[in-house]
């Protein structure tokens, strides 16, 4: 990482970190209706009523419902987009480090923010200009993992077949993890990204994932000890 780079970030909360979720309340009550009723089971009434204001107050704030779910996901994807650059950044330019931090930064996401994140399942219920918005930064994000693997496999670190499949199964296993994790289960959210992790290197052929770890590198952390997290960051 550059000088300039390293000063630009130096003010930044680290990639790993998470405090509470700093939206908007029309927004965070919007997330909550949409997980618990879906898109089109929710209307702008219901939303109005959660944050206790009219409806035309409501629109005061947002154009509709539409402009809701845009602003929810394109929030959402941005900032793991965010957090997975500043993961790869930290990590260098070596293919294994860099991989392992990039798949960390999306997993310990989707367990920490995973109200955003199931929101993804929602994409059919975007418009076609704001689906297209959303699909370039998922799009983004995947190209960023497919070009660290194929620099991976060119170095002899990776020895997929079939890097292109492999980063699309790594991702969607990575952003199954909001459809299940709890905070009061048996794994901190650290834990599960270190077992997806592991997961990940079997995907892309990395021999480590099966001689039991042997050759991937353990991330010098340089965030303070993270807590057991909640839902959303909430207290």
């Amino acid at each position: 990482m550059s000088t300039q780079s390293r000063q630009e970030t130096a003010d930044a909360p680290h990639w790993s970190a998470y405090g509470p979720l700093d939206l908007h309340p029309i927004l965070v009550h919007t997330m909550e209706a949409f997980n618990e009723h879906g898109y089109h089971g929710t209307s702008v009434r219901d939303i109005a009523g959660r944050v206790g204001v009219t409806v035309p107050a409501l629109y005061y704030h947002y154009e509709n419902k539409q402009a809701l779910l845009a602003t929810l996901l394109e929030t959402s994807m941005k900032d793991v987009l965010d957090r997975c650059r500043a993961a790869a950044a930290e990590a260098g330019d070596e293919p294994l480090p860099r991989f392992c931090a990039m798949v960390e930064s999306i997993v310990l996401y989707m367990a920490n923010r995973k109200g955003l994140a199931f929101l993804d399942t929602e994409i059919r219920s975007l418009e076609p200009g704001n689906r297209a918005r959303y699909v370039a930064l998922r799009d983004y994000l995947e190209h960023m993992l497919l070009d660290t693997v194929e620099a991976g496999i060119a170095r002899g670190v990776f020895t997929t077949p079939i890097p292109a499949d492999a980063v699309r199964a790594v991702l969607i296993m990575c952003q199954g993890v909001a459809n299940w994790y709890r905070a009061d289960g048996p794994l901190t959210a650290a834990q599960i990204a270190e077992r997806h992790v592991l997961l990940s290197l079997g995907t892309v052929g990395h021999p480590g994932a099966v001689d039991g770890l042997a050759g991937i590198p353990s991330r010098r952390r340089t965030a303070p000890p993270r807590q057991r997290p909640n839902p959303e960051g909430r207290p």
